[in-house]
């Protein structure tokens, strides 16, 4: 008689089981990206390269260590989005050291490039237009974006950016005594920023 009773739910239960074991074994579908979206992901694959490219010219230069360590950063900021790319099937460029497909981050790799052979403070200076500049792009970049996984991406490379400002504005002030002016950002943005401790981005 129990069992007659257990017989229906066992089989609702194993109704339900079998729907999610169907649904388990089917492809998960991809979110559309619209193509702001897109593009957004090639340009800051691009832009991490862009940063990493000058960092390591830079580290070879002139021997700073922030160079080194950042430009390590910055590649693996390129893997993450290279995955979204791969994942979302879009082509990812494979271009040499110093060599861009987006015509305005060619010219901006050359002027930083010649900036930052100036001096050592100059170099460290490059170093905080490129954060500052990573930092507004994400921005941009998160408001036009729907996707969670892209969300999480892009929010981990903006913190990390935010620690290289304060790396390269604390060497900068140990070689120079002075405090960190801004160069892209607003100045109480940049300040805000390096008043924070440093962020561990998700780890």
């Amino acid at each position: 008689m129990f069992l007659k009773k257990l017989s229906p739910v066992l089989a609702a239960l194993m109704l339900v089981l079998s729907v999610h074991a169907e649904a388990a074994g089917r492809p998960q579908q991809l979110a559309t990206l619209s193509s702001l979206e897109k593009q957004d992901l090639t340009f800051m694959r691009e832009e991490e390269k862009l940063a990493r490219d000058v960092y390591l010219a830079l580290y070879e230069q002139w021997g700073l260590t922030p160079f080194s360590n950042i430009s390590s950063s910055e590649q693996q900021h390129m893997d993450a989005l290279l995955q979204l790319l791969k994942k979302y099937r879009l082509p990812a460029t494979g271009l040499v050291l110093g060599e861009f497909a987006n015509k305005e981050l060619q010219a901006l790799y050359n002027t930083l490039i010649e900036q930052g052979a100036r001096s050592d403070v100059d170099a460290l200076q490059v170093g905080g237009i490129i954060e500052e500049t990573d930092i507004l792009d994400l921005q941009d970049a998160l408001a036009r974006n729907d996707n969670t996984d892209i969300d999480t991406v892009y929010g981990r490379l903006q913190c990390g950016s935010r620690n290289h400002l304060r790396a390269f504005a604390g060497v900068l002030k140990a070689i120079t005594g002075q405090d960190y002016l801004a160069q892209v950002m607003t100045q109480q943005d940049v300040d805000a920023i390096l008043a924070a401790p440093r962020e561990r981005c998700g780890r």
